[in-house]
């Protein structure tokens, strides 16, 4: 046993390794409890008693040579691979879990490209807004229901004069009107935003909401060309087939008013319960821009005309992604979240 040990340090001496995975194959192999060190223990025990001490301290050295040696092939390749040279100490730690976009966000991005290749540009308002962008100056009488506390958030300030004034924006007609005073015509904007009302929340409804409205002011403007770009929205959003169709309606804001139905992308038409069997889905309000909404904002009703256009995007989300329940989309479940990962 003594020449076999003499053998193996003089093979220990050149042990050599290219990387940490043949160190490891080192290692098992002689230290391993199937390894030549754990075998020439068992070994040990036949050796002659006037033997044990000399076999067992060369036992010991080559026991210890190997586990020196393979110690140092070791830390050769750990100060290898922890060169911090190139590490930036400002990122994250790993591993990093990719978010991914929330589908309202999806949505309102698709619908202000779909309205950027036509031409319009996106404007952008405060949340916290006065009475006379909400309501007045879009033709909203004083007794309008929507003025009532059922319908909008008031800000309570120290000032009474005005406590009634300040409002969380309950659409964002409000940024069309902030526009209007600023910009004379031609006029070609598209407005996304949050906007809130005093609503009970359940499956259907929410206390605030997104919308995007679209506005266009010019001279010669018709209920046609409205009519073209609602069809040519539709088509970009729900596919070349789908349908629309205008119905009568009432806005203070426009005359005349209508609201947009699309033929249900479901059923293709036939009838389903999501349709309630009639074919039809409403997706937005619209209408040409009334007299008394122009002549507010400082633009002349008799030179000028307009159309105005308004739509939630949780009613197209659901339409395009078939979501039961609106509460989904703020309660940042990451389950519900992860399931829009292949639309980003």
């Amino acid at each position: 046993m003594i020449e076999q040990i003499k053998q193996l340090l003089n093979e220990v001496e050149m042990l050599r390794a290219s990387n940490a995975e043949e160190v490891e194959a080192l290692r098992i192999k002689y230290l391993g409890k199937k390894g030549i060190i754990n075998a020439l223990m068992s070994d040990f025990r036949t050796v002659p008693a006037d033997k044990k001490k000399e076999v067992g301290m060369k036992l010991n050295e080559l026991k210890n040579k190997v586990q020196e040696n393979i110690s140092a092939l070791k830390e050769q390749f750990d100060s290898q691979d922890n060169n911090y040279d190139d590490l930036d100490l400002t990122r994250s730690a790993y591993p990093i879990k990719l978010g991914t976009r929330h589908p309202l966000s999806i949505i309102k991005n698709e619908i202000i490209d779909i309205f950027a290749r036509m031409g319009f540009n996106i404007a952008e308002g405060p949340e916290i807004e006065d009475d006379w962008h909400v309501f007045s100056a879009l033709n909203f009488a004083a007794d309008h229901p929507a003025r009532d506390m059922q319908d909008t958030f008031f800000i309570e300030t120290d000032n009474a004069d005005v406590r009634r004034n300040v409002v969380l924006r309950t659409h964002t007609s409000s940024v069309q009107c902030r526009s209007m005073e600023k910009t004379q015509p031609p006029i070609r904007i598209i407005c996304p935003g949050r906007v809130y009302r005093n609503e009970a929340i359940s499956y259907r409804a929410h206390c605030f909401f997104h919308q995007v409205e679209g506005l266009y002011i010019d001279k010669g403007v018709s209920f046609t060309d409205l009519k073209q770009v609602l069809l040519l929205f539709a088509k970009e959003m729900f596919g070349n087939d789908t349908k629309i169709r205008l119905r009568p309606s009432y806005f203070p804001f426009t005359e005349p008013s209508a609201e947009m139905d699309i033929s249900c992308n479901i059923c293709g038409g036939k009838g389903c319960p999501f349709c309630k069997h009639t074919g039809w889905v409403e997706i937005l309000g619209c209408g040409m821009v009334h007299p008394n909404v122009l002549e507010n904002n400082g633009i002349d009703s008799k030179v000028y005309s307009g159309y105005a256009l308004g739509m939630g995007i949780e009613r197209i989300a659901n339409l395009k992604y078939r979501v039961n329940d609106l509460r989904l989309f703020s309660e940042n479940d990451i389950r519900f979240l992860k399931e829009f990962e292949a639309a980003n």
